[in-house]
């Protein structure tokens, strides 16, 4: 009989581990720590030979987590494991696609060889695709990119009465679509200018006939929160109820999750990315990418 795949999460990725194995797998387990001088130790401590293993690492602090992620993909391939991929609920260094200035590094491109040459596979969710079509423009190893629409779509109608979804720019529209077709919602998209990391101004369209809706603003990533803050402000001068904000990835950088509490109804998050906002569960949808996903050509 074959064994379950082995489940094997990097430090803070265990629950969304232990709600991925109830889907068929059996969560082992890494010791890491660091010593003195910085350097990295790190020890299987589930043994790993002849099973499928899968990783399970969200990079949304990528300078410091990926060498000890590498270390235990290198570990697993050393001991045997017959296969192993990465689940990365949030994937980085999707930002940088291309050199905007002479000498710039493309990291996108960097970023995708390395973990081709780790991994045999990779699950991810939104990533933040800006001028690729598809994980597998930049990935070589089967990749699959999980929309995280469906749950957010089920959230809001369980939880939010008569919803207005409300997208942050153009790029969002095709998205922000399919959640409201999922739940029969009227939705809008801003007008988005960025002039900085933390400079953003939005344009709202108009909403005279949905003034007893109320606003959800939905974006794939929240970091500085400006776009989200600077929107909220917008429906409250226009004497609008305050926002639901739901957001795929929680990443808040600095003071914005305390600042968009501050001027929304309530926050919420799926778990790609461990946070107090998390609401809505993604393993569900993870495990189906996982089971779907073909193996690597020649193994």
């Amino acid at each position: 009989m074959t064994p379950l795949p082995l489940i094997l999460p990097l430090p803070g990725n265990e629950r969304f581990a232990q709600d991925l194995a109830a889907f068929g797998g059996e969560v082992g387990a890494i010791e890491t720590r660091r010593f003195p001088d910085g350097e990295t130790y790190l020890r299987l401590l589930s043994p790993v030979a002849g099973r499928a293993v899968d990783l399970v690492a969200t990079l949304a602090g990528p300078d410091p987590d990926f060498l000890r992620l590498a270390f235990a993909a290198d570990a697993a391939r050393t001991q045997g494991a017959a296969r192993v991929r990465l689940v990365a609920p949030y994937l980085a260094y999707m930002r940088q696609d291309k050199a905007f200035r002479s000498g710039e590094a493309v990291t996108s491109d960097t970023f995708a060889r390395l973990v081709s040459s780790l991994f045999d596979g990779l699950v991810t969710v939104d990533p933040h695709l800006h001028r690729r079509a598809a994980l597998t423009e930049l990935y070589s190893i089967p990749a699959a990119a999980v929309r995280a629409a469906p749950a957010l779509a089920d959230w809001i109608a369980a939880e939010v009465p008569r919803p207005l979804l409300i997208g942050p720019d153009s790029e969002s529209a095709q998205w922000v679509e399919a959640i409201a077709e999922r739940i029969s919602a009227p939705w809008a998209v801003m007008e988005k200018t960025r002039r900085g990391d933390y400079d953003v101004s939005v344009e709202l369209p108009d909403l005279a006939g949905h003034a007893i809706c109320t606003p959800v603003l939905v974006d794939d990533i929240a970091s500085s929160g400006r776009t989200l803050i600077a929107a909220a402000g917008l429906l409250a001068a226009r004497g609008m109820a305050r926002p639901v904000c739901a957001v795929v990835h929680a990443l808040f950088a600095g003071d914005a999750y305390p600042r968009l509490q501050a001027v929304a109804a309530r926050v919420v998050s799926c778990d790609s990315v461990p946070h107090p906002s998390n609401a809505i569960p993604l393993a569900p949808l993870v495990a189906a990418a996982l089971a779907a996903l073909p193996e690597r050509s020649g193994t």
